[in-house]
């Protein structure tokens, strides 16, 4: 399989991003976005996917972070599906529960080159720290559209808003890297009855 490295850069008259992710990495991570509460998240997707990312944002912050959060779910998706190319050879479908002491989420998700979005998660409260938990499904329609993913996100139960975000993130990763993984029976394959993802 050839490497699986991607490069996008993102320039609006709302923000400047550039993303770098390696598919088959370590889990290295590095990110200056503004938003550190994001950057802890994304830590998550990263550690646990044991993808490389690299970030690097600049945004409207003084409006406040939406513009920030969703351009940088777009990069990464746009990342994602430039990384994965013609798909051949992937596990294409991956899952993944994680607990938090009192919280539990469930992550599924299908590259399957048709964006869908189902996300149930609500949080007690409506920031963390001074994040905006709407924000959260902001990132992960900015990142399904662009990425041309299912993805089915659902907190089953949890009462700390910032473990149940934990909880998604992890979740997240850990099904990215189950869906991203070399198949050795599909060499050269494309997983799916259509012969084109």
């Amino acid at each position: 399989m050839n490497q699986r490295i991607a490069e996008v850069e993102r320039n609006t008259l709302e923000t400047q991003i550039k993303t770098t992710i390696n598919l088959d990495g370590s889990g290295q991570f590095n990110a200056t976005t503004g938003v550190p509460f994001l950057e802890h998240m994304l830590e998550q997707i990263s550690r646990h996917g044991l993808i490389d990312i690299a970030l690097i944002a600049k945004g409207d912050l003084h409006i406040d972070a939406h513009h920030t959060v969703e351009d940088i779910g777009i990069t990464l998706g746009q990342a994602f599906n430039k990384a994965l190319g013609d798909k051949k050879g992937i596990t294409r479908y991956g899952h993944s529960y994680v607990p938090l002491d009192e919280a539990l989420s469930r992550v599924v998700i299908d590259f399957s080159g048709r964006p869908s979005l189902i996300y149930h998660a609500e949080y007690p409260r409506r920031t963390i720290g001074n994040f905006d938990t709407d924000l959260f499904k902001e990132f992960f329609q900015g990142f399904v559209n662009h990425a041309n993913v299912s993805l089915h996100i659902d907190n089953l139960r949890g009462g700390n808003s910032h473990h149940i975000a934990e909880t998604i993130f992890k979740a997240f990763g850990k099904a990215i890297r189950m869906a991203v993984t070399a198949d050795p029976r599909m060499q050269g394959v494309t997983p799916s009855t259509k012969g084109l993802l």
